[in-house]
């Protein structure tokens, strides 16, 4: 199987960047790009988007001739980013969705790809992007997900097939996020509190006996941060975690609570001073965010 020679990324945030900088120099040298950020010229895509890549005007333009297609937008525009490469797609190019979403919305993507000519694979990353970028652990899914697994061997990705079904890959990335997403929620609001009755550190050390980590304080930080950082993009992939559950037959009765604690940390991050967010300390982190408006 020949690996793609060209490739498009659609959404061009930290996972697109990443992506496109790597395979770059792992020798993919002919990417496009394509992020509906470009419609702002001040924005961080925007400027991200520059040579050797090409940036392009649409989806349409960007996937033309590309062998391989990357689907990197937030888990609310997975359908869309789908649905803007279907009159562009070549014949047999490879789509491969990254997106954190339901197993419902996964096949309803592979559908609309398969059926415009792609070839459609689902992928689970399994941990965020940094600091691994393209050699992130993925879960594989899909009845393409052999072919492409060989296709691109020679870029030494860790990716393994995990089922020839689509969506099953994702639903053990979306069950799994119920605790990721829920756990930083739950530092978040137990630490809030905890800081209002001065108990913080004792909460923290509490927790040793319970769930054993060396350093709690270290960990609690560096999880609110994540939220402070990522929570809108959190907050839609929690609403597809939500819609996972209900696929089972579950009341999400959890999950769509964390939705809205990651859109409030999104809403508050936005007034944090990056290098706090970057290399986050606990106590600074709620000195900012207890600190009276």
């Amino acid at each position: 199987m020949t690996q793609p020679r060209t490739m498009a990324i659609i959404g061009f945030g930290e996972v697109g960047q990443t992506f496109a900088r790597q395979f770059h120099a792992a020798g993919l040298t002919d990417i496009a790009l394509y992020d509906i950020a470009f419609a702002d010229p001040a924005s961080g895509p925007s400027k991200a988007a520059v040579a050797p890549f090409r940036k392009a005007a649409s989806a349409l333009e960007a996937v033309a001739g590309a062998e391989l297609v990357v689907s990197a937008v937030t888990a609310g525009s997975d359908l869309d980013a789908a649905r803007s490469v279907l009159k562009g797609i070549g014949r047999g190019a490879w789509f491969w969705d990254l997106n954190s979403v339901s197993p419902g919305t996964k096949r309803q993507a592979a559908q609309l790809i398969d059926g415009a000519g792609g070839r459609y694979v689902e992928a689970a990353v399994m941990s965020s992007i940094p600091p691994k970028g393209i050699r992130t652990p993925m879960l594989l899914g899909g009845p393409n997900a052999e072919a492409f697994l060989e296709a691109m061997a020679p870029f030494g990705l860790d990716m393994k097939v995990y089922a020839a079904e689509i969506g099953q890959a994702s639903a053990v990335k979306m069950c799994r996020s119920v605790l990721i997403k829920g756990l930083e929620a739950l530092l978040t609001e137990s630490m809030l509190a905890a800081r209002h009755y001065g108990v913080e550190a004792d909460v923290l050390a509490s927790l040793k006996d319970t769930i054993p980590h060396p350093d709690w304080p270290r960990q609690a930080a560096y999880m609110i941060s994540r939220a402070l950082l990522h929570g809108r993009r959190r907050a839609e992939e929690m609403r597809e975690v939500a819609r996972t559950v209900e696929e089972a037959g579950v009341a999400p009765l959890l999950s769509r609570p964390i939705a809205e604690r990651q859109d409030w940390a999104a809403d508050e991050g936005g007034r944090i001073a990056k290098d706090l967010l970057t290399a986050p300390e606990l106590k600074r982190l709620l000195d900012e965010l207890t600190a009276k408006t």
